[in-house]
């Protein structure tokens, strides 16, 4: 039984592009969870007063890769040590974010932090936020599968 996992920390179409490229994941979707606004668009998102975060919608093959590989792939993926920040881009909408829609998925990124955090593998805090996941709020169609339509691959 195919399984979801929701992420949120850079630019999504990167994040999008490096997570079809994993074995076991089967498909991908971008848009907008953790804020308050109803069916929120790009632009609104982009203003800052939505409170949502970009994310990436994750529907995987648990059999083939774990919720917690998958995890560990998205914590390679960016900076989980910036708020609000990755690389050339800024604002709130790009804060690293995990959501969670199980008790034993909340348990499993808390773990995967607290490793990280005594690891050693980052010089300063693990600031990713962890939430349930209220709702997800799929992107506009010119953002899905953006660096495929561009002739980009990350694989």
């Amino acid at each position: 039984m195919r399984q979801e996992a929701y992420c949120a920390g850079v630019c999504v179409w990167g994040l999008e592009a490096k997570f079809q490229c994993v074995r076991g994941v089967v498909d991908t979707q971008v848009g907008y969870a953790g804020g308050t606004t109803k069916d929120p668009t790009y632009r609104q998102v982009c203003q800052e007063t939505t409170g949502h975060a970009e994310t990436v919608k994750i529907v995987f093959e648990p059999e083939v890769i774990s919720f917690q590989q998958l995890l560990e792939l998205f914590f390679s993926y960016h900076d989980p040590t910036t708020c609000c920040s990755q690389g050339l881009d800024f604002g709130s909408q790009y804060r690293s974010m995990v959501f969670y829609t199980t008790a034993e998925e909340k348990e499993i990124i808390e773990q995967v932090i607290a490793f990280l955090e005594v690891s050693g593998v980052f010089e300063r805090p693990v600031v990713t936020q962890v939430e349930m996941l209220e709702r997800f709020y799929p992107a506009e169609e010119y953002h899905q599968n953006y660096y495929r339509k561009h002739g980009v691959s990350l694989c």
